[in-house]
């Protein structure tokens, strides 16, 4: 789906009214910084104001997405617009310097130009300062954009002369019909939206098909516990540590049963539209039937325990059948 101010603004409503209104009133700061969580699209509303700004077609700031500056920019090739990031583990001073030699010279095309910084929290104090000094002196016409997911890491000075904006967390259900949109699962996307805020990061749990055998899994196990405990250690063996076979993916896994059990209690209390597993409403009704609030209560209190518990240097085999005991006594 081709981007728009209008389905940006669904998105992050304040961020893009206040760019628009810079726009509208002729007023666009030398420096922007973007602020937020990882996956909550600071990237691509960059590349979108840059389009805004450099397109040469478009109506009321919206870029046409045709014109030879909104392709260029697009594919990443337009010579007045630059990205920097991480050089490694870091932005180098030399990364910043080569940036201001750039900029010292005339615009390729137009008097306009445009630097984004990824990842701006990343800079050494040497790039720091170097950018500060950028900042303190900015050219006419020249626009910089630092993105970063912790601006507490960046020196006040440079945070001081920047506007601020931040960019808040995707809503669960607007995280869940864009993955919709791009033909992912549902069931799946329901569930990965509950793990992650990052759309890149659900879609690509969307994708995995371990992660949909993990999703399978919780299910045959929560029955399992429910329906014919006897069997619960034999299938933990058989099946279960063999997919969950590290911390990592044990904590996933976990994850993915907490939210089960959650549902279970949503079924209980009638919220049904709060239910993540959705195709699985009438095994959650019926086995609601035989759990009390609090056994309910008491499983997702040992399972968050066991999270807990999941990193030291402990036994994750042993760790998880004491837990399954627990859920089974209730």
């Amino acid at each position: 789906m081709r981007q728009t101010w209008g389905n940006l603004q669904t998105v992050q409503p304040i961020v893009v009214k206040m760019l628009m209104n810079s726009m509208k009133k002729q007023r666009v700061a030398h420096a922007y910084l973007f602020e937020g969580p990882k996956g909550t699209g600071k990237l691509e509303m960059s590349i979108h104001f840059a389009k805004s700004l450099f397109c040469t077609e478009g109506l009321q700031y919206e870029p046409c997405q045709q014109c030879s500056n909104c392709k260029r920019i697009e594919s990443g090739n337009h010579p007045d617009i630059f990205l920097v990031t991480p050089d490694g583990l870091s932005i180098k001073k030399q990364q910043i310097q080569q940036l201001q030699e750039e900029f010292t010279k005339t615009g390729v095309e137009s008097k306009k130009k445009l630097y984004i910084i990824e990842h701006a929290d990343k800079m050494t104090v040497n790039a720091a300062n170097s950018l500060l000094k950028f900042l303190e002196e900015p050219h006419a016409e020249t626009v910089a954009i630092l993105l970063t997911e912790q601006s507490h890491q960046l020196l006040n000075t440079i945070i001081s002369r920047c506007q601020m904006l931040t960019f808040r967390p995707l809503p669960r259900a607007q995280l869940i019909e864009k993955l919709v949109e791009k033909e992912n699962i549902p069931s799946l996307a329901a569930v990965a939206a509950q793990l992650t805020n990052d759309l890149g990061e659900a879609e690509a749990l969307c994708h995995d098909d371990w992660f949909a055998q993990a999703r399978d899994l919780v299910i045959k196990l929560y029955e399992t516990l429910n329906t014919a405990s006897n069997q619960t250690l034999l299938f933990i063996h058989e099946q279960w540590m063999k997919h969950f076979d590290d911390k990592e993916k044990l904590q996933i896994g976990l994850d993915i049963l907490l939210l089960i059990y959650k549902d279970t209690l949503y079924v209980q209390l009638g919220e049904k539209e709060k239910v993540v597993f959705h195709d699985q409403v009438s095994l959650l009704q019926h086995l609601s039937l035989q759990q009390s609030g609090k056994r309910i209560s008491n499983a997702m209190a040992n399972i968050l325990e066991t999270k807990k518990r999941i990193n030291a240097n402990v036994n994750t085999q042993l760790l998880f059948e004491q837990l399954v005991l627990r859920l089974q006594e209730g």
